[in-house]
């Protein structure tokens, strides 16, 4: 039986929207669409986590209105800490709720012909390449419910696009402000890496409340042509009782590769899709994530790397911390499509539980079709060592202190690769606050 879920907006206020904004008539087509998906399609179901009677659907406002921030000194105290103030030529964009608040773009994206801007301002500007690789091969609006109601809601977000031969020195970081209660956010990011280029984008969701009714439904594509390199670190804090969805996806052409870091440090119930199709000979996909789950939130990881070209390499490594009631269900699925010969599939997935009542589940999972590949997995569930908690405390290091080193110590094949020092600093004290 289907459970009929009323939507809070219609054709016409899609339409409304759409054309407010400016956007060209093929996404306003899509919205409406979508949205039609949206009535009919059934919500996704992530193994182990019901999540039927979670609020992806009801609310009132679909944009909030927000000051720009007049200069990066004015940022909050807790955004300032992320961007480097002193740094006069660099690529930032900062969006606050929905609003796009302020964009830098460095000397050398300039001169290199680099696309970074928000979502709205590239399907003005550049509405047909925008259209080319909007949501065909990474999400897709008829997946499910909530894919089909991101693309009629889309509301903010952005688009980079780095054309071929191009490859960037400095990061490209991204910081999405959340300051507003009652703030929805159907964030959109496009990442387009042509043949032959790099680039490393970093990205920041935080909260400046503590509490929020909200909605998160935040989708990222990350497109890498044939022999390009796309290095995707990011760190999101998400006031507590927001209901989030997050599905980030890449795809890769031949010798391409994409590389994932993500500190997964909601306050929010969450479910987070993050899938790496191989498409392309040669390619490689590495995941790597680190969680921490406390209070009574409920938190759904699912991480697939799907391999269809020759010799592609997939790795997938999460490490997750759980406290007080939590639960935290991490899914590993490493899957070799038949004819994807010489391919390679591994994964670890390890969780600390530091409470009688927190729940950790770690499910590794290894679909194969092909018989000439190689692929592994490594999965665990427990407590803190006692014996390196022993060495530690025979040291003189107090019992608390020895445990928050442990953690921070399984945490940070992670924590270590993000490149920006003011998001690693950040993450570091997130992973301390949350298991104080």
């Amino acid at each position: 039986m289907t459970t009929e879920i009323k939507l809070p907006f219609d054709k016409g206020y899609v339409r409304s929207f759409s054309k407010e904004m400016g956007e060209p008539e093929w996404l306003t087509a899509l919205r409406t669409e979508a949205l039609d998906m949206a009535e009919e399609l059934p919500l996704p179901k992530p193994d182990k986590t019901n999540i039927t009677r979670w609020n992806f659907t009801q609310f009132e406002k679909h944009i909030v209105p927000s000051d720009d921030f007049s200069s990066l000194n004015d940022l909050p105290e807790e955004i300032r800490t992320l961007v480097n103030l002193q740094e006069s030529d660099q690529t930032l964009y900062i969006q606050r709720n929905n609003r796009p608040s302020s964009l830098r773009v460095s000397k050398e994206l300039q001169e290199k012909g680099v696309i970074f801007m928000d979502i709205f301002t590239a399907a003005r500007e550049y509405g047909d390449l925008l259209q080319k690789y909007f949501m065909k091969d990474g999400v897709k609006p008829g997946e499910h419910k909530l894919t089909a109601l991101h693309a009629a809601l889309m509301n903010g977000g952005v688009f980079l696009y780095v054309p071929k031969n191009v490859e960037l020195s400095a990061p490209v970081q991204a910081v999405f402000v959340h300051d507003e209660k009652d703030a929805n956010l159907f964030n959109h990011v496009l990442i387009v890496a042509e043949d032959n280029s790099s680039v490393t984008y970093v990205e920041n969701y935080i909260s400046t409340v503590e509490e929020s009714n909200g909605i998160f439904n935040l989708v990222t594509e990350v497109i890498a042509n044939k022999n390009a390199r796309v290095q995707y670190w990011a760190v999101d804090t998400i006031a507590k009782n927001t209901t989030v969805y997050v599905n980030r996806r890449g795809v890769t052409a031949d010798d391409a590769r994409i590389e994932w870091a993500l500190g997964l440090m909601n306050d929010g119930n969450t479910i987070s899709d993050n899938t790496t199709y191989l498409m392309g000979n040669g390619s490689s996909g590495d995941t790597k994530t680190v969680v921490v789950g406390r209070g009574e939130q409920t938190q759904n990881f699912t991480t697939k790397v799907i391999h269809f070209g020759k010799h592609t390499e997939g790795h997938i490594l999460k490490h997750g911390v759980v406290k007080d009631s939590a639960t935290s269900i991490f899914n590993g699925i490493g899957k070799i499509e038949h004819g994807a010969t010489k391919s390679n599939a591994q994964q670890e997935s390890r969780v600390l539980m530091l409470s009688e009542k927190a729940r950790g589940d770690a499910n590794p999972i290894l679909l194969i079709d092909e018989d000439d590949v190689m692929a592994g997995h490594a999965a665990s569930v427990g407590r803190v060592d006692p014996i390196q908690l022993y060495y530690l405390m025979s040291r003189g290091i107090s019992k608390k202190d020895a445990e928050n080193l442990i953690i921070h110590g399984f945490l940070a094949p992670v924590v270590n690769e993000l490149p920006i020092e003011g998001v690693k600093k950040q993450l570091v004290e997130v992973i301390e606050r949350k298991i104080r």
